[in-house]
């Protein structure tokens, strides 16, 4: 074999190399290119269906909280008209004054209770309440409240009102939040209602929450 015939080949078989590389390189790209498809397409499956069962229990929530306030509208925002301006000064310990005694459950400490509440400030500014447009919001749970107001209702029965009155040191003290300035003394009309059903929120598919957590990074 010849020196040219020798380099021929060798030329050949380099160009052989570099095709086959080529090849090979353009096919796990493509393969590459549709396996992100179907990652994509399989995600996006996951987003949809989350987003119905999510959907599905933000109007379970919506129904409770309307037979909620069909039940307890009428009782609860007839005490309305007892919002009025307060002496701040006069606020120096918490008090109490029952507006309608229930009848079910004393409420302790220990107790589970969902309320539905007025709160308002010595100038007589109503900064949150439970009533929205002739109909009640969903009310909120015992658990993570201001002191006065976990004291204050104790001794209730389910299906009371009563109106908190509660010194600063025993609402926001001396931060205060975004409506209410610091040192602020408080007053609440509280109705408390037995807990009503939980309803179970649908929890994220743990491919789309590893999904979610591997875009974050």
């Amino acid at each position: 074999m010849t020196k040219k015939n020798r380099q021929r080949i060798g030329v050949f078989i380099i160009a052989v190399v570099m095709l086959v590389g080529t090849i090979g390189s353009f096919m796990i790209m493509i393969l590459a290119d549709h396996n992100a498809s179907q990652d994509q397409q399989q995600i996006a499956k996951l987003e949809a269906d989350y987003q119905k069962e999510m959907e599905a229990y933000q109007a379970k929530l919506s129904e409770q909280a309307d037979e909620l306030s069909d039940k307890y509208f009428d009782q609860f925002s007839r005490h309305q008209d007892e919002v009025s301006k307060f002496d701040a000064k006069s606020v120096k310990e918490l008090k109490t004054r029952d507006l309608a005694l229930g009848s079910g459950e004393r409420v302790d400490e220990d107790t589970e209770y969902s309320a539905y509440y007025i709160g308002w400030t010595p100038d007589g500014k109503v900064f949150e309440q439970s009533i929205d447009n002739g109909r009640l919001r969903a009310p909120i749970q015992s658990g993570s409240l201001i002191e006065g107001w976990t004291k204050g209702v104790i001794g209730m029965k389910l299906g009371g009102v009563r109106e908190l009155t509660i010194p600063a040191d025993m609402a926001y003290g001396e931060s205060g939040t975004d409506t209410i300035e610091p040192n602020t003394p408080l007053k609440f009309i509280v109705m408390v209602i037995e807990r009503p059903d939980e309803i179970e929120q649908p929890g994220m598919p743990e491919e789309l929450l590893k999904y979610y957590q591997q875009q974050s990074y």
